[in-house]
């Protein structure tokens, strides 16, 4: 007696267009394997590859900075090596409106910055 007839065989290109417009009912052999490449690939691929995606150093200031009340707001003055914004940049955040900034020398010749803020 004869074992069951088995279906008709698949070429390697038919398997694989399969995969990809993912053919196979949940639960089957060929559903597995490709959930299970899939999971490989995020997990693994990150200690494999280099994505660039560095987490960026949090630098603390060094300096004391002044805090002054102003009519409008604040003005701040931080020592311009806690900073690493070029000069002549602008920026608007999204709680404080830097609505300008100076530099400006201290007493003993450090270079600071003055940034005039408000909400």
């Amino acid at each position: 007696m004869g074992s069951a007839a088995a279906g008709p065989k698949r070429t390697v290109w038919q398997v694989l267009s399969s995969y990809f417009y993912w053919t196979y009912s949940r639960g089957s052999f060929h559903y597995d394997v490709m959930v299970t490449l899939i999971l490989l690939f995020i997990f693994v691929t990150p200690h494999l590859w280099d994505y660039g995606a560095k987490p960026s150093a949090v630098t603390h200031p060094t300096h004391p900075f002044q805090v002054v009340q102003n009519g409008r707001g604040v003005i701040i003055t931080v020592q311009a090596s806690d900073v690493g914004v070029a000069p002549g940049a602008s920026y608007r955040g999204d709680d404080v409106f830097v609505e300008r900034w100076e530099t400006v020398s201290d007493a003993r010749g450090n270079l600071s910055w003055k940034v005039w803020a408000h909400r």
